[in-house]
């Protein structure tokens, strides 16, 4: 039988050290989930960037690489910058074959992991995402802070995002209060700790809230990466914005400010 193909982890990159080490960390625990090749890179803020990567993997002897999105939610990273940086690959080694996989997405392993970070007994969570010009994606919190209700059995469930969006963290914070939430929790919905990681917990403690820890690095997390990785390697990914029609469409629409609101 032919060798299984690579696996690429896309990750998006961090100006933090410690999101670094959680990426390279979960890469590690993916690693020791298989025998294939896995290699990883970062969208922008770190290095090495997708197409060291992407090189890499070839160099080593990949002559098909999956690249799966390390995002919770599916934005234009995921859908532009991913598919991109595979674009490029293809250009680079017209020999190599190259699929894409779908973000992580609303999910029961990473909705199980979510309602772990909600306090027992909380009486007002608010759940903060990074928040996107993708309308998509922000609605997807929505539908996440709502499962999330329903599994936990808070109350009062909010969503909020640190950037790009609204409702921001302290309106989500006055929010509970004047639905009838005492104590409110806030946890971020975001898989490495980060600049907005750390600028989410200040916001919820100047607003009188206690911050809770984001996911982190998780077995769970790392088999449905693989998942993710079968549906694309067997050409099930479904939804996949790297064949969408629309795609090249969008990205010259599309403005991203890497300097900015990012961690």
């Amino acid at each position: 039988m032919p060798p299984e193909p690579a696996l690429l982890v896309i990750g998006h990159g961090s100006r933090d050290a410690g999101g670094v080490d959680e990426y390279w960390r979960f890469v590690d625990l993916v690693r020791h989930t298989t025998d294939m090749p896995v290699g990883g890179g970062f969208i922008e803020l770190a290095d090495p960037d997708l197409d060291t990567a992407i090189d890499k993997l070839v160099a080593d002897g990949a002559d098909h690489i999956v690249g799966v999105p390390l995002v919770l939610l599916g934005a234009g990273h995921m859908k532009l910058d991913g598919p991109a940086a595979l674009a490029r690959g293809r250009t680079r080694h017209p020999r190599v074959r190259f699929d894409y996989g779908r973000a992580l997405g609303i999910h029961p392993l990473v909705l199980e992991l979510a309602a772990e970070r909600i306090p027992t007994g909380s009486d007002g969570v608010v759940v903060v995402g990074r928040g996107s010009s993708d309308p998509d994606a922000n609605a997807d919190l929505y539908k996440i802070a709502r499962l999330l209700q329903d599994a936990t059995g808070v109350p009062i469930v909010e969503p909020a995002f640190v950037s790009l969006a609204d409702p921001r963290v302290p309106a989500a914070i006055e929010r509970c209060r004047r639905l009838g939430a005492g104590d409110v929790a806030v946890v971020p919905y975001f898989l490495f700790t980060g600049v907005l990681v750390d600028r989410i917990a200040d916001q919820a403690r100047a607003n009188g809230a206690t911050p809770y820890p984001h996911l982190g690095v998780d077995r769970r997390l790392a088999e449905l990466v693989m998942a993710r990785y079968r549906e694309a390697r067997d050409g099930d990914a479904r939804m996949n914005c790297d064949g969408c029609k629309y795609r090249l469409a969008a990205a010259a629409h599309v403005h991203h400010d890497h300097n900015h609101n990012r961690n």
